[in-house]
């Protein structure tokens, strides 16, 4: 719950008060003047909530008021009064107090008031985040000059006009989620939030309630409503990314959205209408998906209105310089360093490789070769590779006839058993992340019957 700081002088008010939001669950501080209070405030201790009195010695509540905002703007401060300092108290709230509570009052009232200022706070809060979410860097554009690519850009440009719901498809690492931002970015809600949310990092219950919110006391933890992403995304455009991990029992729940744009928090019977464009991103085959029983198929139409998808980069290495030029440009940009060069025997090298982690992996390298060429200012053949030898371990007829799930998942499984089950080294070597990696051996330790043993 929250934690509250009570300044009265008086000792029978601030041991009643404290008594009362304590049995509320609240952590609360009491102090017995407004410099002890301001003490406090000053020092790393975080306060939700500072409730106050206005009529004090020396530094009145006015005053505390004034110095609580300079010292923590976004503080919620509620003033008590006297029947005879009301105008006081009005003139309080000018200054940033967020309510004013007349004495005598009971303990239903101090609850509800402090109830109301909390979720007030948390919501300020929580449209603040989503602000610094919409309002992030431009992502990076799409680039890419071969026809696949340009392709592509031409369906985004034509298709973000609209309010289609989009599946975009393609392996791993190829840059789904960057087209969806595209599509934002060249659609009427470009103004609007964009938020995404990862299906597969998430358990069926955490999900439901992050799409949709909960209200408070909905489940076990729920201390208090959230606002789901469809709402906060009202106006805009929700990224459902690896949409083909949802669980079966919130596909029925998505459908309904997206035919009727209308969902319930868990735990309310209330429907919400909301108006969001959905973008679907995945690497599997969903239509497979369906025939095997795993996926709605009533839910895949709908989500497959206009599908999108993107080359793996080995079908596209006409577009590697341009992409090393343009994670170089933004290497030296974010880190404040003069732009390198890479050696065109670099590129041809780079132009022969498989790519099974796809344009990710070869951000990954080029990003870790800026670092290691540090004083050279030119990326040089031989510095990558060794990295591309060592990943590229299989040799070419063994992998005639065999899907790019079997490679890739012999290409790290080999790995591991380089780094002697070093996860860390494993990543790294890869061009992954650790928990992608994690959650890869934790999907095909399920799919067998007897557990994988990997070293940690």
């Amino acid at each position: 719950m929250a934690r509250i700081l009570i300044v009265d002088d008086q000792e029978m008010m601030r041991d009643s008060l404290q008594a009362t939001l304590v049995r509320e669950g609240h952590e609360v501080i009491a102090a017995t003047d407004a410099a002890t209070a301001l003490a406090s405030l000053a020092g790393s201790g975080r306060f939700d909530l500072v409730i106050t009195d206005l009529k004090m010695p020396r530094l009145t509540g006015i005053e505390l008021l004034q110095e609580s905002k300079r010292l923590r703007p976004d503080l919620s401060v509620v003033v008590m009064t006297a029947f005879a300092t009301v105008g006081t108290a009005v003139e309080a709230m000018k200054l940033g107090a967020y309510d004013y509570i007349q004495k005598p009052f009971d303990g239903d009232q101090i609850r509800l008031l402090v109830d109301r200022t909390l979720e007030h706070s948390r919501l300020v809060k929580e449209n603040q985040a989503l602000r610094r979410m919409t309002e992030s860097p431009a992502p990076r554009p799409l680039l890419g000059t071969g026809p696949a690519m340009q392709d592509v850009m031409k369906k985004i440009e034509l298709v973000g006009r609209s309010n289609a719901t989009v599946l975009v498809f393609g392996e791993s690492g190829t840059g789904k989620e960057m087209v969806a931002r595209a599509l934002h970015l060249a659609s009427p809600r470009r103004e609007r939030p964009f938020l995404a949310v990862n299906c597969a990092a998430l358990s069926e219950n955490l999900l439901e309630s992050e799409l949709f919110g909960h209200e408070k006391g909905s489940f076990t933890g729920a201390d208090r409503l959230r606002r789901g992403r469809f709402e906060l995304a009202d106006g805009g455009t929700m990224l459902l990314d690896e949409i083909s991990e949802i669980a079966a029992g919130l596909q029925a729940k998505l459908l309904r959205v997206l035919q009727e744009n209308q969902f319930e928090r868990v735990g309310s019977s209330f429907t919400q209408q909301v108006d969001v464009r959905v973008i679907a991103t995945t690497n599997r085959d969903l239509h497979s998906a369906v025939q095997a029983g795993k996926f709605r198929q009533d839910l895949y139409y709908r989500l497959n209105v206009v599908p999108i998808e993107l080359p793996p980069l080995r079908d596209r290495g006409e577009d590697i310089p341009e992409l090393c030029r343009g994670f170089l440009h933004a290497i030296a940009r974010r880190q404040n360093i003069a732009f390198r060069h890479i050696e065109p025997e670099a590129i041809r090298l780079l132009q022969k490789y498989h790519w099974p982690g796809n344009v990710r992996e070869l951000q990954n390298i080029i990003e870790r070769a800026c670092v290691l060429e540090n004083d050279a200012g030119v990326i040089r053949a031989a510095t990558i590779e060794p990295w591309l030898r060592m990943r590229d371990r299989l040799p070419s007829d063994a992998l005639a006839g065999r899907t790019m799930a079997d490679i890739e998942k012999q290409v790290i499984m080999s790995a591991l058993e380089r780094f002697k089950g070093h996860r860390i080294r494993t990543a790294s070597a890869l061009g992954i992340g650790v928990r992608t990696l994690g959650m890869k051996l934790k999907k095909w330790r399920q799919e067998v019957a007897e557990p994988m043993e990997i070293a940690v």
